[in-house]
């Protein structure tokens, strides 16, 4: 394997940013990592590039203790942090020579530069400054030196931040592609996009690991729960709506339906109809839905 996160914790004064978490990830497979705001998505990966120590335990990169190893583990490793730092007064293709002779390519120099500047979609910004560019093509740069020296391994915080829909398809495919041979670990806020590409997917709740499997096997661990997508004629209120039978939770979607979620003991379909029949209330639509991704996350990092 290429990554090994062992009992890993982060502890700045009495806050514990991670508490104890163990995790890999292997070569040819790309790991989604997600979690809230502040979960600690981003202090593990700085602590797996060696930007910031942990508390105690071990960060492993292709075999190497990323705190024993910090020089040898940065040349195997390509990272795009969040906030992606840019030289703003640097042409793009001078800041990706700069970052070319920092990573000693020497005679390979020019010609993965030219790789990297067509596989990012860069070619035709070549000549421009950085400050120049939108917030999605400065996004690219930031791939582009991340790749740049060919790394075993490559850590992306929020990759595909600032990416129109079109540039989405591209930078997604692309991330797909590299995770064939090399291991690939990055976080998205976009759940959609984590199912399209992450193999396998690991989720942080306060700094505490709460799952670590495929986006199918975490769906199917949800599926004793039923969720059901409902539209009366009449309005409704909350109070109402709690009177259900196995009602667990429900929301108001933007489109003036109703998404409740049972106790995972009854078939909220019944339940529902014999609500309406007893309110005489008119039922426009009434759908058992499957569960998304987007539910599983909720369901692990709400209230824990």
């Amino acid at each position: 394997m290429s990554i090994e996160v062992k009992h890993l914790t982060k502890v700045y004064g009495s806050q514990y940013a991670l508490n104890d978490i163990s995790f890999e990830a292997h070569k040819g497979q790309v790991l989604g990592f997600l979690g809230p705001n502040g979960a600690g998505k981003s202090t593990t990966m700085k602590i797996l590039t060696g930007f910031i120590p942990q508390t105690t335990g071990e960060a492993i990169v292709c075999g190497q203790n990323v705190e024993a190893h910090p020089l040898e583990i940065r040349r195997m490793i390509g990272y795009l942090p969040e906030s992606n730092p840019l030289y703003f007064d640097m042409y793009v293709t001078e800041y990706l020579e700069f970052s070319a002779r920092i990573h000693q390519l020497g005679d390979k120099t020019k010609s993965r530069i030219d790789e990297m500047l067509e596989r990012t979609g860069l070619t035709a910004e070549r000549s421009k400054t950085i400050r120049q560019l939108s917030k999605g093509y400065k996004q690219r740069v930031g791939l582009a030196q991340a790749m740049l020296h060919d790394p075993k391994v490559l850590i992306l915080d929020e990759p595909t931040s600032g990416l129109d829909p079109n540039q989405l398809v591209e930078i997604r495919s692309l991330i797909k592609q590299l995770g064939k041979d090399k291991t690939v670990v990055f976080s998205s806020h976009i759940l959609q996009e984590v199912q399209a590409i992450a193999d396998r997917i690991v989720i942080i709740n306060k700094g505490k690991l709460v799952a670590d499997d495929t986006a199918s096997a975490l769906q199917d661990k949800l599926q004793n729960q039923t969720i059901v997508k409902v539209e009366f004629k009449q309005s409704i209120t909350n109070a109402q709506l709690e009177q259900i039978k196995g009602v667990k939770s429900f929301s108001k979607l933007n489109d003036g339906r109703w998404s409740v979620v049972s106790n995972g003991e009854t078939d909220l379909r019944e339940s529902v109809f014999e609500f309406a029949k007893q309110k005489d209330l008119t039922l426009l639509h009434l759908e058992k839905e499957a569960y998304s991704l987007e539910e599983v996350f909720k369901q692990l990092t709400t209230s824990k």
